[in-house]
């Protein structure tokens, strides 16, 4: 004779377990999020969002001012150099500036640096840095020996390197 099985039934100690352990997955999953975001960029582009508004009108009326100059800038990473090139409208280069750079990750902090580059020819400024692979947000700022301001945000992809 074979043996009958008994029947399970689901009882209210079933369903608090099941309630308990969907509300641990969630509590758990919220608390990784918060982990992992507090701990990566936090998003903040100014430190106070009113006082830059403020000064919106007068940045306009300078990237206006800076268009009809119609220079042109060209930044690369060449060799282990940060290297800007600027021309004025007829394509001539521009000598004598005074030139700084700020890199930045664009995602995150901490790897942010304030550089000044050196003339190396007609136009050409460079300053040696070892930046590490991927995406780098950099803000030029050039000042001409007649006070005239040239600005410039670029955003530049360093490769990583080949070895052999």
């Amino acid at each position: 004779m074979k043996a009958v099985p008994t029947p399970h039934f689901f009882t209210g100690r079933h369903m608090l377990a099941v309630v308990l352990g969907f509300f641990a997955v969630v509590i758990a999953v919220n608390l990784t999020l918060a982990f992992f975001a507090t701990r990566s960029w936090t998003g903040l582009v100014v430190e106070n969002s009113y006082v830059a508004s403020q000064h919106y009108n007068e940045e306009l009326a300078q990237a206006h001012r800076q268009r009809a100059l119609g220079w042109h800038g060209g930044l690369s990473y060449e060799g282990g150099r940060l290297v800007f090139r600027l021309r004025d409208a007829a394509g001539a280069p521009l000598p004598g500036m005074q030139v700084s750079a700020t890199v930045r990750r664009p995602t995150h902090e901490g790897e942010d640096r304030e550089l000044f580059l050196s003339p190396s020819a007609a136009g050409v400024y460079a300053v040696p840095v070892a930046l590490m692979p991927g995406t780098w947000a950099v803000e030029v700022h050039a000042l001409g020996r007649d006070g005239r301001p040239y600005r410039r945000d670029y955003r530049l992809w360093v490769a990583e390197e080949t070895r052999p």
